[in-house]
């Protein structure tokens, strides 16, 4: 059993929380999540099954979507609506106020990782040490925020909507504190949808119950993906048997010889698949050698 099934992970459930649940349901210890979601925000979780668990440390970096909502005037030790609340005080935003400071949040931009977080320091994670009350030095990152929308402004309320659309590794708790800030009044998150992470969406995931309720019935494991979905942003490429033979070797492949972009790079990735149609890996081209050589070998089937 290898591949990947997406969950729509329900608020009030750790990443490992869906994990344990998983490989309670599939029966398999090898089991795995692509990238962490807050126990208060819901929505797309791929988990990785088996052999395809490897899978992670290739994903590419590509974007992450959410829709978030934050409320302007407050501010907690968590950066979310969860935590204690470290200040709070009457806000007059204007809607054109708050658009004028969104357009600063966009492109690449410099985030601190949140105290709460899953980053670690010296091996430990962070929301360790912020449960026993310790703070420690973090350094700024970039993230690239590729779009950010208002799709709604209750001013009376001083509740924002927003659409996000950013790398990986961005806070959105952070980018909506950091927002605050700059209006001068603080801001917190209080509602968090992932609604696209990797090449998925919601549409392709599934909740939790009605995971419970397809084990029931021994239809579980219709709902498990192929591995390669995972890199359906790169371009396919069929090799002959003895090709594939060469190239499980670690034997580059002509690009002469092969069926690739006539426009690639040096650096393209494809996905390659043998001749009976089954992902073996991915091969990456040099330009200088004129091959495909082999970037990654997976034994899927």
């Amino acid at each position: 059993m290898n591949g990947i099934i997406v969950i729509n992970k329900p608020e009030g459930y750790t990443s490992f929380d869906v994990v344990a649940i998983m490989r309670r349901l599939l029966n398999i210890k090898k089991i795995g999540h692509t990238g962490t979601l807050d126990p208060m925000a819901s929505g797309v979780l791929p988990i990785l099954i088996g052999r395809a668990t490897k899978l992670q440390s290739l994903m590419p970096n590509t974007q992450k979507e959410y829709i978030a909502k934050f409320r302007l005037g407050v501010t907690t030790d968590t950066l979310d609506i969860t935590g204690e609340i470290l200040s709070e005080q009457n806000s007059n935003v204007s809607m054109d106020e708050l658009s004028s400071v969104l357009k600063y949040f966009k492109g690449d931009i410099m985030q601190m990782p949140p105290m709460y977080s899953a980053v670690q320091k010296d091996g430990i994670r962070l929301y360790e040490l912020a449960r026993r009350g310790i703070s420690v030095e973090r350094k700024e990152r970039t993230v690239c925020i590729h779009h950010l929308e208002m799709l709604n402004f209750n001013e009376g309320e001083q509740i924002c909507e927003i659409l996000v659309r950013c790398s990986k590794g961005t806070y959105i708790r952070t980018l909506c504190n950091d927002i605050g800030t700059k209006l001068g009044c603080g801001a917190v998150l209080t509602s968090l949808i992932r609604t696209k992470s990797n090449s998925f969406n919601l549409e392709d995931s599934i909740t939790i119950d009605k995971a419970k309720e397809l084990s029931e019935k021994n239809m579980l494991l219709s709902k498990i993906l192929p591995a390669d979905k995972l890199f359906s942003m790169y371009n396919r490429v069929k090799i002959t048997k003895p090709q594939e033979i060469r190239f499980k070797n670690g034997g580059g492949l002509s690009i002469n010889r092969i069926k690739v972009n006539s426009n690639n790079h040096d650096g393209d990735i494809y996905r390659v698949y043998n001749e009976n149609d089954i992902f073996i890996g991915l091969g990456k081209i040099n330009k200088i050698k004129g091959e495909l050589s082999i970037l990654c070998l997976l034994e899927l089937s």
